[in-house]
């Protein structure tokens, strides 16, 4: 027999073992293969039950378990033992090279696994390996096992990768959820401190009689513009809740409530993941921008297209244009390409920046993809999309 342990061994005493098998012939053939200076059986059991009250009375290093016992059999008294003890070894012994038997004792915790026939040194070296913190499998059963457990550890760390990937998208989308709150909280303190002042001015007493109900009556207004300001803010506020939807749908849902307004769209559906509630409030905005800048009787026209798997939604007006210098001055909120002096176009200058905070929060985005003299075009690209 080879030689099992030596001075320089990492095993410094006997290896105590606790023996479990319902069969008692076995039982005795192990204890006279265990009958060596390296190993001490500490004690014997014939079933799950009673190894785990005598493992609890007096724990082992390692437990030689059979797999197949009545009442509780070698994978639930793995489990329980290393729930009980985690630092015991466990090695299974049986008759069996069933594959699942193998996956169910090293999923419940068993550090090695040896076939009853195998040779007896090949046990002894198991549970050798098993004191020192190592594993051994039959070779009647090992390349199976290692395959099969390669597969399930490849999944396992495919389906880790896509947790972390997914948890940095919505860790990366509560960023930006957040700062699209904090940017509209911080433009609605403006119309909020004029009707503030407004209010404040009325109930001073200091506006004349005559005065009082013009200065009411643009409060109320200012009020009524506040309100509808912050419906279109919920929109992109909710931007990033999606769904698989269908862009062309959205856009002729747009079109039909409003005239002038034709969708050039592919044959099949135009499909990404969005929020559809947000998707049609971009398209408004940027079908009401193009009203409001085009002559009373030119075509608006919505042109659907994909570049690979990625929706292209262009708005294209008969506007005059946007000077160069404004090109990105328009998306911030409050702003207009024609200055105050000179400004023809009635608005808030918010459409714009609403469109484009609510395609960022579901990372699309909205730019001013050409203008002229002729009309603009306004590019939504549609992300998140498979």
């Amino acid at each position: 027999m080879a030689q099992l342990a030596s001075p320089s061994s990492p095993v410094a005493s006997r290896i105590r073992v606790l023996i479990v098998d319902d069969n008692p012939g076995f039982r005795e053939s192990l204890l006279a293969l265990l009958d060596t200076d390296a190993f001490e059986v500490v004690s014997q059991a014939e079933g799950g039950e009673q190894a785990l009250l005598l493992a609890a009375q007096d724990p082992p290093d390692v437990v030689l378990m059979d797999i197949r016992m009545p009442s509780m059999d070698g994978v639930e008294a793995t489990r329980r033992l290393k729930a009980l003890n985690p630092a015991i070894e466990i090695v299974a012994l049986t008759g069996s090279d069933d594959q699942r038997q193998v996956r169910e004792m090293l999923v419940a915790g068993a550090t090695g696994y040896v076939l009853k026939d195998s040779d007896g040194d090949e046990i002894l070296n198991a549970v050798l390996q098993a004191a020192t913190g190592l594993g051994v499998i039959s070779p009647g059963v090992t390349p199976t096992v290692i395959d099969e457990l390669t597969e399930a550890l490849e999944r396992e760390r495919h389906r880790t990768h896509q947790l972390e990937v997914a948890q940095g998208a919505l860790l990366e989308r509560a960023a930006r959820r957040h700062e699209l709150v904090s940017r509209l909280g911080h433009e609605l303190r403006t119309p909020v401190t004029v009707i503030l002042g407004m209010a404040q001015t009325l109930a001073s007493g200091r506006v004349p009689a005559n005065q009082q109900p013009g200065v009411l009556a643009r409060l109320v207004d200012r009020a009524n513009n506040l309100s509808r300001l912050v419906q279109r803010f919920e929109a992109a506020v909710e931007a990033g809740l999606t769904e698989w939807a269908d862009v062309t749908a959205v856009a002729m849902e747009v079109a039909e409530a409003r005239e002038r307004v034709r969708v050039d769209a592919p044959p099949t559906p135009v499909m990404a993941s969005l929020n559809r509630t947000a998707a049609r409030r971009i398209l408004e905005e940027l079908v009401d921008n193009a009203i409001a800048f085009s002559p009373a009787d030119a075509e608006i026209i919505v042109r659907l297209a994909l570049n690979e798997t990625t929706p292209l939604v262009r708005v294209i007006d008969r506007g005059p244009g946007v000077p160069a210098e404004a090109a990105e001055r328009i998306f911030g909120a409050l702003e207009q390409g024609e200055q105050l002096s000179t400004r023809v176009h009635q608005g808030a200058g918010l459409g714009l920046a609403i469109a484009r905070m609510s395609a960022r929060a579901m990372d699309g985005d909205v730019t001013l993809e050409s203008s002229g003299p002729g009309g603009s075009t306004f590019l939504w690209t549609v992300s998140g999309s498979s």
